[in-house]
């Protein structure tokens, strides 16, 4: 969420991994719905929507499926924010690396970077 108004916050190492033209970057729809219900309470502000910014950067959408819902309602309790078990659920489904601060999010057993 911060690669485009503010890159300086993303460790330089990730803006190397997610500038090469060889990996396919995807946003999840999720992270769009998380992103706007932060806004609405004023808590974050953006200059353009989540998907402008995905659009900008080059990066691919990617949509919440069943098969990822059914996977995030499994997963064991490690991590209570929706959001970041639909996260995992995705990545794990897709076999992705999940890019993310969140410590938390490794007891998944999920890739990440």
């Amino acid at each position: 969420m911060w690669l485009d108004p503010e890159p300086e916050r993303v460790p330089s190492s990730w803006r190397l991994v997610l500038a090469n033209l060889e990996h396919r970057v995807f946003v999840s729809a999720a992270t769009a719905w998380e992103l706007g219900i932060k806004q609405s309470k004023g808590k974050v502000a953006f200059k353009r929507t989540i998907a402008e910014q995905r659009a900008a950067l080059g990066f691919l959408e990617l949509p919440v499926t069943m098969a990822h819902a059914e996977f995030a309602f499994n997963l064991p309790m490690l991590h209570a924010d929706p959001f970041d078990r639909m996260l995992v659920a995705q990545a794990m489904v897709e076999g992705m690396t999940l890019v993310t601060v969140d410590r938390r999010m490794a007891g998944y057993g999920v890739k990440t970077l």
